[in-house]
């Protein structure tokens, strides 16, 4: 843990630790901890999602922060597919009690470069306009890509995480354009909720591991789980 914070703030941070699965205080480097704290801070104060974008070095980071629910990335990661945005990383934090909580910071570029002032203002205003259901993701998507077609070459598989002792899907499917989107409209379709994701792009493949509750917010059991990873591949590949 930084040194040089406050006692008041280390006692708060670390009763805010405790809302997150046993593996977050352990793997999440303090200063990410420290962030997430201050975006929940910013969140209690407006009652609104908190949604800033940033110059990163050459690219730009999006930072995210609201109560999580399944519908949520499909939203957001649409939004980003309708402004033609690649996605470099994806790095994301929920809580598994409450207020449950969601922290996602998302490095992405358009063409190479980071986003102009005017873009960033721009795709922060339609998240969260699509949060509010004014801005018609889907509408939005259908004059760029056939929403219908499925993946190529998906592979899929549940399993429960030896090491955070959570249930885990592994996603992996030939990168094309609205990948990110496709794949959680599935994870909302299927009424799960994220909260941890590891993304890999390599050599033509992503592979995201996504940390989930089923509905209810409640743990998912191995015959549930295997169902699911089924249904999702399925559903991604247009069947």
């Amino acid at each position: 843990m930084e040194t040089g914070l406050k006692s008041s703030t280390l006692e708060l941070l670390k009763r805010f630790n405790k809302s997150f699965p046993q593996f977050y205080e352990q793997f999440v480097s303090s200063e990410i901890q420290l962030q997430n704290l201050r975006l929940a801070y910013k969140l209690f104060k407006t009652k609104r999602a908190v949604i800033e974008m940033k110059p990163e070095g050459s690219k730009s980071a999006l930072h995210f922060a609201y109560r999580n629910q399944s519908f949520l990335l499909s939203d957001i990661f649409g939004v980003l597919a309708a402004y033609g945005l690649t996605i470099h990383s994806l790095n994301l934090y929920g809580q598994i009690q409450s207020p449950m909580l969601v922290f996602i910071k998302l490095v992405v570029s358009r063409g190479s470069k980071a986003l102009t002032e005017k873009t960033a203002d721009n795709v922060c205003r339609a998240i969260r306009e699509a949060l509010a259901g004014v801005f018609e993701v889907e509408e939005m998507l259908a004059v760029e890509f056939n929403l219908d077609a499925g993946l190529e070459q998906v592979e899929t598989e549940f399993y429960v995480d030896p090491v955070f002792k959570l249930p885990a899907l592994l996603i992996e499917a030939d990168n094309q354009p609205g990948l990110f989107y496709k794949v959680m409209y599935t994870i909302w379709q299927e009424d799960l909720l994220v909260i941890n994701a590891n993304l890999l792009v390599w050599r033509g493949r992503t592979r995201l591991i996504l940390y989930l509750l089923g509905p209810n917010e409640n743990l998912i059991p191995d015959y549930l789980g295997q169902k699911i990873a089924e249904s999702v591949r399925l559903r991604l590949m247009g069947q």
